[in-house]
């Protein structure tokens, strides 16, 4: 199911969406800003092409996920929220980069570090946009997530609340003013939900996190279908992409995807091996050499919380 998005305001969206649903929501045509400034961190706005930004996220400051933003002729197109205490500094950035209403937040997926600063965007006027599956997985996983979360101080929730998307679409949604034009295509694998954001004229892929370039390592979900997940990367590198903004680290060509979805398919290819010989997990966290894998296997702890999470699967499945 595809839906359409062209250049009137969000008022006129009822009028141009072909197919698909629309939550209620709040499209005020004004912009808010939220937070009174920026703090000093370590990540850098960079315009990758004309009108496109990504703001790098900061593991060391808890401030991990990426952010990427369009303008368009009228309108912004912000993609992930980070955290809350994130979110208020990313939106100085953009305000600093044009003057154009926020309109519309696009959440990859729904793990608390893409989405938790989903109200900070709604309340400066913009509507979450997710896919269908992602919505169920905020709702449900997400929303247990938020009712766990414990941290106060600087990480504390306080002051926002867990935001749902508004705008949901179940295969594919476009947005195109016939200036900028972004494509939001559901593939899955790292999580339920999961889908990119793809500018087929800049050639630029902002994949969420089916792909990360840091050495931190990927975090898994207890719905990853690694399969699917490394369809999905197989999927993406037939792209005409020249430009992969990921979920988190820095920005790189297709290469990334390739290397990504190689990182995954040789964890999987040892612990399948590992379950048919027998082998334990612990056993293959000590065995498994991922050292050719670059950066996605330079972490050792992400290592092992990957292989345990395959061996798991792979494990449940033979019983």
């Amino acid at each position: 199911m595809r839906q359409v998005l062209g250049a009137g305001t969000p008022m006129a969206i009822s009028g141009v969406v072909t197919s698909g649903r629309i939550l209620a929501a709040d499209h005020r045509l004004w912009f808010e800003l939220a937070g009174a400034g920026s703090s000093a961190q370590n990540s850098v706005v960079r315009e990758i092409a004309p009108a496109v930004y990504f703001w790098r996220g900061n593991h060391i400051l808890r401030k991990p996920a990426n952010c990427t933003w369009i303008a368009f002729r009228h309108y912004v197109l912000v993609i992930d929220a980070n955290f809350p205490w994130a979110a208020r500094e990313i939106l100085p950035e953009i305000r600093k980069t044009t003057s154009k209403p926020i309109r519309f937040l696009f959440n990859t997926h729904y793990h608390s570090d893409h989405t938790f600063g989903n109200s900070v965007f709604v309340d400066a006027g913009a509507a979450v946009v997710s896919s269908e599956l992602c919505n169920r997985e905020l709702r449900t996983k997400g929303k247990m997530a938020w009712e766990n979360w414990r941290e106060t101080g600087r990480h504390s929730l306080q002051g926002a609340r867990l935001e749902y998307p508004s705008i949901l679409f179940s295969a594919k949604m476009v947005f195109d003013d016939g200036e900028q034009r972004v494509e939001l295509v559901h593939q899955g694998g790292h999580t339920l939900g999961d889908s990119v954001a793809y500018l087929p004229r800049q050639k630029i892929l902002v994949s969420g996190d089916l792909c990360v370039n840091w050495t931190w390592g990927n975090w898994t979900d207890v719905d990853s279908n690694f399969t699917r997940w490394i369809g999905s990367l197989g999927t993406l590198a037939q792209w005409d992409v020249r430009t992969v903004l990921p979920g988190h680290g820095s920005p790189g060509a297709r290469e990334i995807l390739e290397g990504q979805q190689k990182y995954i398919s040789d964890i999987l290819q040892h612990v399948r091996a590992g379950v048919r010989r027998g082998d334990g997990v612990d056993q293959l966290v000590r065995e498994i050499d991922l050292s050719k894998d670059g950066s996605w296997g330079a972490n050792a702890v992400g290592n092992a919380r990957f292989i345990r999470a395959v061996y798991r699967k792979i494990a449940a499945s033979t019983r």
